[in-house]
C-alpha cells in the first residue's frame, strides 16, 4: 500500500479515499494495485468512521431471485447488487438479519426445499447457519453456527452483540431459548430464556437501548435491558402490524394508517390506505424516514393474479408535515421481502 497518492503519506491518502462514496469503490480499485489493496483493506472501514464519511445503506432480500441481496444508497437513489448468498439451503426464508461492525449478518431460517434430516416438506425446517457479508471485501463468509437451529425468531443488535430469541426449531417446535453472538470472537453463548413462548412468529426491536420481543397475536412484550438481568414481561397494548423504529420512536402500520406508538398512547401520523392490498412488504426506518419496500398485490375476490412488486415508498416523519414519495425501484429483487436491515459502512 505504498505511494497511494503522490506526495502524501499513506495514512493521509487512505483518509482521502475514505471520503469517496461507497458506490464508487469498484471503480477506484481499477486505478492501481495499491488502490485495490487499500480499498479492500481492513483499515478503510475504520478510516470512514474517523473522518465522518460513513454511509447508511439498506440491505434487502426478496422471494425473487433466490438468495440474492441488494443494497440501497439513499443519497444517490441507486441499488447495488451483492454476490449471491452461497448457502446450500435453497430459497432461504424466515431468517434473522442484522448488521454490526460494518458487516451484514444472515442467521438461521427455513427453506422451500425438503429438510434432509426430518423430511419436512412444508418449508418450515430450521437451520443454524450464520453468514456475514463484508461490503468492503465484497464477499460472504460462514461464521460460527447458532447453538440451536431456528426460524421466524427475534434478532437484534444490543451494544455490538447479536441477540436471537424464540422462534421455531425443526419440525415446527416453538422454543423460548435465547443466545448471544460476539462478532469479534465468533462465538455464541446461551443467555436467559424468554419467559414464555407462543405458537407464532416473533420479531425483535431495539428501543431505548433495550431489546423488545413481540409475538404475532400477543399484546405482551418481553424486554431485555442487559444480559445479566434477564427478560421482563410488559403489556404496552401496542397495535399489531408492520413496525419500524425511526430515531428511537416506534411506528406501526395498522388499519390503513401509520401510527406513532408511545407505550399505551397511539398518535395517527398519516394515511397508508394505498398499502391495504399490498402484502409481504418490508417496513423499516432509516434516518428520519420510513421505507415500505416490495411485497405483492393480490389476490382478491375480483382478481386471482399475484403481482410481485419492486416499488419503494418513503415517508418522511422528521418534519412538520409527513409526506410520501417514491424512490428508485429495486433493480433485481421483487415480491415478498424475506429480509431487510440497515447497514452503516
Amino acid at each position: 500500500m505504498s505511494g497511494l497518492i503522490e506526495g502524501l503519506p499513506d495514512a493521509v491518502a487512505l483518509r482521502c479515499l475514505a471520503r469517496v462514496p461507497f458506490y464508487l469503490y469498484p471503480k477506484l480499485e481499477l486505478v492501481s494495485r495499491s488502490w485495490r489493496a487499500a480499498i479492500r483493506g481492513s483499515e478503510l472501514f475504520k478510516a470512514r468512521q474517523e473522518v465522518g464519511s460513513a454511509e447508511e445503506l439498506l440491505c434487502v432480500c426478496a422471494n425473487d431471485p433466490e438468495n440474492l441481496w441488494q443494497m440501497y444508497d439513499p443519497l444517490r437513489d441507486l441499488w447495488i447488487t451483492l454476490p449471491v448468498l452461497p448457502s446450500k439451503v435453497r430459497h432461504l426464508a424466515y431468517f434473522g438479519v442484522v448488521s454490526t461492525g460494518g458487516k451484514l449478518y444472515v442467521l438461521g431460517g427455513g427453506s422451500d426445499d425438503v429438510d434432509p434430516l426430518t423430511g419436512d416438506q412444508d418449508g418450515s425446517f430450521a437451520t443454524d447457519e450464520v453468514w456475514s457479508y463484508d461490503p468492503i471485501m465484497r464477499r460472504w463468509a460462514q461464521r460460527a453456527s447458532m447453538v440451536l437451529p431456528r426460524a421466524m425468531f427475534a434478532c437484534c443488535v444490543l451494544k455490538g452483540k447479536i441477540i436471537v430469541a424464540g422462534g421455531f426449531t425443526s419440525c415446527r417446535k416453538s422454543i423460548s431459548q435465547a443466545e448471544m453472538y460476539d462478532p469479534e470472537k465468533d462465538v455464541w453463548i446461551p443467555i436467559p430464556d424468554l419467559h414464555r413462548t407462543h405458537n407464532s412468529a416473533c420479531s425483535g426491536l431495539v428501543i431505548g437501548g433495550k431489546v423488545h420481543v413481540l409475538h404475532k397475536g400477543l399484546s405482551t412484550v418481553q424486554v431485555l435491558d442487559h444480559i445479566g438481568s434477564g427478560w421482563t414481561v410488559e403489556d404496552y397494548g401496542w397495535l399489531q402490524g408492520p413496525m419500524a423504529v425511526v430515531q428511537g420512536a416506534l411506528y406501526v402500520m395498522s388499519h390503513g394508517l401509520i401510527v406513532k406508538q408511545e407505550k399505551e398512547v397511539s398518535k395517527v401520523v398519516i394515511s397508508a390506505s394505498e398499502f391495504r392490498r399490498r402484502i409481504g412488504f418490508a417496513m423499516t426506518g432509516l434516518r428520519d424516514e420510513i421505507y415500505v419496500i416490495g411485497g405483492v398485490i393480490g389476490p382478491d375476490r375480483f382478481n386471482w393474479d399475484i403481482k410481485p412488486m419492486s416499488d419503494v415508498d418513503i415517508l418522511t416523519v422528521g418534519g412538520n408535515r409527513p409526506t410520501w414519495r417514491q424512490a428508485a425501484s429495486m433493480t433485481k429483487c421483487r415480491g415478498t421481502i424475506f429480509g431487510c436491515t440497515q447497514l452503516r459502512i
